[in-house]
C-alpha cells in the first residue's frame, strides 16, 4: 500500500507530467483562465488517462507484445484514447450540455493531449512486467496520480492567471509571455517537492 502511495504522490507531486515533464501544455494554457474549465477539464482528462489506461495496457501485454507488434503502440494508443474522448464527449453532451458548451473545442483536443500519450506510455514502460496483475495495478495508480497532478497544475495556474491578468504589467507583456514567465516560475516552484516524497514515504 506505501509503495501504490508513493507511486500517486510522485505522479501528482514530483513527477507532474504537465510542471516537470511539459506534457499536457495545449489545455494547460488554454483552458486555464477560468476555474470551472479548468477544473472539469481536468476531471474528463483523469476518467480518460484510467479509461486509456485500462484499455491500452491489457492490449500492449495479451495482444501487441506476444505477436511482435510492440511497433504499432503509439497508433493503436492513439485510436484508442481518440475513441475514449468521444465517449466523454457524448456523457458530457447528453448529460452536463453546460460543461460541454463551456469546453468548446477544448474537450476534443484531449485526443491530441501528450500528456493522456504519455502516460499510457510511460505506464508500459515503467510497469508492464512478467506478471500482469501487479503492474497493471501500479499502472492504474500512476495514471490517477497522473491524473490529479494534472488537475491540480490547472486549478494552481487558473488562480495565477486570474491574478496575472489583474495586474498592471508593462505591455510587451501581456497576453501569452507573462502567461508562459507565469507557468514557468509555478512549475519551478515544483521542484522542491523533489525528494520530498521519498523521504516522508521511505
Amino acid at each position: 500500500m506505501k509503495e501504490l502511495l508513493a507511486i500517486v504522490m510522485a505522479a501528482i507531486l514530483v513527477n507532474n507530467y504537465v510542471l516537470s515533464q511539459f506534457l499536457g501544455i495545449c489545455p494547460f494554457l488554454g483552458v486555464s483562465k477560468k476555474l470551472d474549465q479548468a477544473a472539469g477539464m481536468s476531471v474528463a482528462v483523469i476518467f480518460v488517462m484510467l479509461l486509456a489506461t485500462a484499455v491500452t495496457f491489457p492490449i500492449q501485454f495479451f495482444v501487441l507484445n506476444p505477436n511482435g507488434l510492440g511497433y504499432l503502440q503509439t497508433i493503436v494508443f492513439i485510436l484508442v484514447i481518440a475513441a475514449l474522448v468521444q465517449l466523454v464527449e457524448i456523457i458530457l453532451k447528453k448529460y452536463i450540455p453546460a460543461l460541454h458548451a463551456s469546453l468548446g473545442v477544448y474537450l476534443p483536443l484531449i485526443t491530441t493531449n501528450c500528456a493522456v500519450l504519455g502516460v499510457c506510455i510511460s505506464n508500459i514502460d515503467n510497469y508492464l512486467v512478467t506478471d500482469f496483475g501487479p503492474g497493471f495495478v501500479q499502472a492504474m495508480f500512476n495514471s490517477l496520480g497522473s491524473g490529479l497532478g494534472f488537475l491540480l497544475a490547472m486549478v494552481l495556474f487558473s488562480g495565477v492567471r486570474s491574478r496575472v491578468d489583474k495586474c498592471n504589467c508593462p505591455e510587451s507583456f501581456k497576453g501569452m509571455p507573462i502567461t508562459l514567465i507565469s507557468a514557468a516560475i509555478v512549475s519551478v516552484s515544483f521542484m522542491g517537492f523533489a525528494g520530498i516524497v521519498e523521504n516522508l514515504l521511505g
